[in-house]
């Protein structure tokens, strides 16, 4: 039997777990919470994350990260951005006491690293050394939780340079409701992940100001230009943008009362402060942390991305958002033709 160890025990990561223990395999789910743990194994439950859901009573967890990681075949991350090169550390340390292991690392973390700008298998891979470990798999798309744990029809990407790997991670994870495509562009894969988070707190605020459909489908539109004009600056394959991990993954994002992103830009839309609306949330909103590497990431890129910038002036500035909303509207007319070729810093949107 596969032993799969899965950090984080949010929403998504117990879900994920949660999958893997129904498709056969020995799973053990680690958290730092010692309350959520003994929740997991004797209630099967994580109520703070899923209020209406039962887990598989296979399903097992731990605060030990050690026994954890023992006899592993994959580790699955699934802890916040922030969180995730600290986690890695302390994995790459257990994984140093037994070298033979060599699990498979697997990533199912959206977002890009502040001050570093780095993709999520950027970090992993610098932390845990290539003789620790085979390939680093990145799992992405548009796929809610509360969705999964229901066994409601999902589709995502897995990519990887490492093809074994991938195809490896594509079948332990696939059955009759979940189904996953393979993908090399590691590169635009993490890009769409982590900026669709940035352009659906837009898509949030704008219902948030009562704005209509045409509004909330311009946003998304000219909000996956700007994904695909940094993730090909990037070196991105642009048809990986129309995929799962790009389009797909935007739409779900930017439509749905399940995503957190979302559901903080239209607070914010409301009028509620940024503050507030993350203290009521109690789960990490990635978006708002990726909105600050987009804005440093487009400087250092040269890569103009209007709708991204203002996103960053209402969330790190305090910028007005009806004022933002005028000054994109007012910017100077624009081919629609150049979609994906990275424009540089002064050209118009």
């Amino acid at each position: 039997m596969t032993k799969i160890t899965v950090l984080g025990s949010g929403s998504w990561g117990t879900v994920l777990a949660n999958l893997l223990v129904e498709n056969g395999h020995h799973v053990l789910l680690w958290g730092r919470g010692e309350k959520e743990v003994q929740e997991i194994n004797t209630q099967h439950t994580n109520r703070h994350y899923l209020p209406e859901s039962t887990l598989r009573p296979q399903l097992k967890a731990t605060t030990d990260l050690q026994a954890a990681i023992a006899g592993t075949d994959a580790i699955l991350f699934v802890v916040p951005t922030k969180a995730i090169r600290s986690v890695a550390q302390q994995v790459a340390q257990q994984l140093t006491k037994v070298p033979e292991l060599k699990p498979i690392i697997i990533t199912a973390t959206k977002g890009l690293e502040q001050h570093t700008n780095a993709r999520i298998s950027e970090i992993i891979s610098h932390e845990i050394a290539a003789n620790l470990r085979q390939g680093v798999v990145v799992l992405s798309g548009p796929s809610h939780a509360e969705e999964v744990i229901k066994d409601d029809i999902t589709t995502l990407t897995v990519a990887s340079k490492d093809v074994p790997s991938a195809n490896w991670v594509q079948k332990i994870f696939m059955n009759d409701h979940f189904r996953l495509y393979t993908n090399n562009d590691v590169t635009g894969v993490e890009v769409g992940a982590a900026l669709k988070n940035v352009i659906a707190i837009g898509a949030g605020i704008v219902h948030g100001l009562d704005y209509g459909d045409n509004a909330k489908a311009a946003l998304m539109t000219r909000g996956l230009a700007e994904m695909t004009r940094m993730g090909v600056s990037l070196g991105a394959d642009p048809l990986t943008f129309s995929g799962l991990s790009g389009l797909g993954d935007l739409i779900v994002t930017c439509t749905s009362v399940h995503s957190r992103n979302w559901r903080a830009g239209n607070a914010l839309g409301q009028g509620r402060k940024l503050p507030e609306i993350l203290a009521d949330m109690g789960m990490a909103v990635e978006g708002v942390y990726t909105a600050k590497t987009a804005h440093d990431l487009s400087i250092a890129q040269n890569i103009d991305m209007p709708i991204s910038e203002s996103i960053y002036k209402v969330l790190y500035e305090d910028a007005d958002l009806k004022t933002e909303v005028i000054n994109i509207m007012k910017r100077k007319g624009q081919s629609e033709n150049e979609l994906m070729r990275p424009r540089l810093s002064g050209e118009s949107e």
